[in-house]
């Protein structure tokens, strides 16, 4: 497969898309952008602080605001976990880069993710980290052109697999 202009990386909270994608910009020569830092640069407040001010329905609207303006080339875009909510947001990633979806299991995400609420994963009142796993892992099975399962192997072991499957 040949990229397009940029790659973006979508998948669950703490499945390493911001470790991965500094890495796979360095062994790429692209720039690193990750789409948290954007929106709290453009917002002037944490991610969990727009969530907690504004609401998680306004917070994704927010989200989907700044991924439609992200304007690059030569970029490995890391993506919040819940961009998936956005088929707007995702079908402009989906013309704009070839979109990886990082994919781990349940019971690995369970152990890799804490604190949900002050890393402002955006879950509604009274959701749990498996109703969030239920409801976006078809999502990103969706709107994916490449699926790594990066449970049990090393960040730069995830970047040689993306770099052999668009390079």
């Amino acid at each position: 497969m040949k990229t397009k202009k940029n790659i973006s990386l979508i998948g669950m909270p703490a499945v390493g898309k911001s470790t991965v994608g500094n890495l796979l910009a360095r062994e790429t020569g692209f720039k690193f952008l990750d789409s948290d830092d954007l929106i709290q640069s453009k917002e002037q407040k944490t991610l969990a602080g727009i969530i907690l001010q504004k609401g998680l329905s306004r917070f994704l609207q927010i989200e989907e605001k700044h991924i439609v303006g992200i304007d690059c080339t030569n970029n490995v875009i890391a993506t919040g976990g819940s961009v998936v909510y956005s088929k707007k947001a995702m079908e402009y990633l989906g013309r704009i880069s070839t979109i990886i979806y990082l994919s781990i299991d349940l019971k690995t995400l369970l152990t890799r993710l804490s604190d949900i609420r002050s890393r402002g994963v955006a879950i509604g009142p009274g959701r749990s980290i498996e109703d969030l796993y239920k409801e976006r892992t078809p999502l990103y099975d969706t709107y994916c052109d490449i699926k790594i399962n990066c449970a049990s192997i090393e960040p730069d072991k995830v970047v040689e697999k993306i770099v052999k499957s668009i390079f």
